[in-house]
């Protein structure tokens, strides 16, 4: 029986400084792409999964965002939302999880960026993560995509695999088949007794590679990543091709 995930995380407290002139105006999470905001596109996969309960921080633009997703919960959408309150301080991807730990639980949750979208492959991502979960080996397991799957990414790649799904970072100057595809499994209990400061999410990924518990699982649809306006244009395109699965 598969793991069931009931709690997210979705990180959607940038500045979105890339995605200028689009985000002049309004938080990165609420600009559109295939007609729909990136934050809803999200938030919608969760739902479809049974997640009932998602918590979002917020930073730039922040009253913006949360009467946004107000009027989503008004409309009846879930997942149920909680703020995290980043006003006062950004604090990246791993300071981020630590301040909103108390409303996380000590379960395995789902972690998402909101700076993609992607078109399912021959197996629904989330319900493939989830089934490869495994407590006694994982603190965390990522959405990893490679190849021709791959769009609005121009670097070298971030990880190599192993047959079981133990990742490895990519080490200079080599290329890396893989990519960190924005969505990942993780143990909430790893961030216990850290600190609530500005820091990656890589810091703790780091202690669990060098624990052996980081793992990662091949996504076989399309990933694209939409990190500034050209990247947009390119993703809104293929979503005007494709049916949104």
């Amino acid at each position: 029986m598969s793991l069931h995930i009931d709690t997210a995380m979705v990180l959607a407290a940038g500045l979105g400084t890339r995605m200028r002139p689009l985000s002049a105006d309004r938080p990165k999470p609420m600009i559109e792409v295939g007609g729909k905001a990136l934050i809803d596109h999200m938030l919608d996969k969760l739902a479809a999964d049974g997640v009932m309960r998602a918590v979002v921080n917020v930073h730039y633009r922040a009253d913006q965002l949360e009467a946004h997703l107000a009027a989503r919960q008004a409309a009846g959408k879930g997942p149920e939302i909680v703020i995290s309150d980043e006003r006062a301080e950004l604090l990246e991807t791993g300071g981020a999880l630590v301040k909103a730990r108390h409303l996380l639980g000590d379960r395995p949750i789902f972690v998402m960026n909101t700076d993609q979208v992607w078109l399912e492959g021959a197996r629904l991502i989330l319900p493939t993560l989830r089934e490869a979960w495994d407590a006694e080996r994982m603190d965390a397991l990522l959405m990893l995509a490679g190849g021709i799957g791959v769009m609005g990414y121009q670097g070298a790649g971030d990880f190599t695999m192993d047959p079981v799904g133990r990742v490895a970072r990519r080490r200079a100057p080599f290329i890396a088949p893989f990519v960190f595809a924005g969505v990942y499994i993780l143990d909430p209990q790893v961030l216990d007794g850290r600190l609530v400061e500005r820091f990656s999410a890589n810091r703790y990924w780091d202690d669990s590679l060098e624990a052996g518990r980081l793992y990662g699982r091949r996504f076989d649809g399309r990933w694209m990543h939409v990190g500034d306006p050209r990247a947009r244009r390119e993703a809104d395109l293929v979503l005007s091709r494709e049916q949104w699965v």
